[in-house]
């Protein structure tokens, strides 16, 4: 394995897109072992556009990940000056 693919990897993972989406967290690991097999390939480019358009559909299909906001930063640290 090389760069892209352990970068699609990691992404893939992060997103948890192998539960929402195996068929194209698949394409994405087979785009990125094309680009990696060959980077000088006159079909880089292509492979490269359809890599980011896979991995986005996959970022636009994954669960927001739940972030506190600044009130829920505040409250945190309430609580732990409650709790002390």
């Amino acid at each position: 394995m090389s760069g892209a693919v352990d970068a699609t990897r990691e992404e893939i993972t992060a997103l948890g897109a192998e539960d929402i989406a195996p068929g194209l967290a698949a394409i994405a690991i087979t785009l990125a072992t094309a680009l990696d097999a060959d980077p000088s390939s006159p079909a880089t480019p292509s492979l490269a556009r359809e890599l980011r358009a896979t991995l986005l559909e996959l970022r636009k299909m994954s669960p927001p990940k739940a972030e506190g906001d600044a009130l829920d930063d505040l409250a945190a640290r309430r609580a732990q000056r409650l709790g002390a």
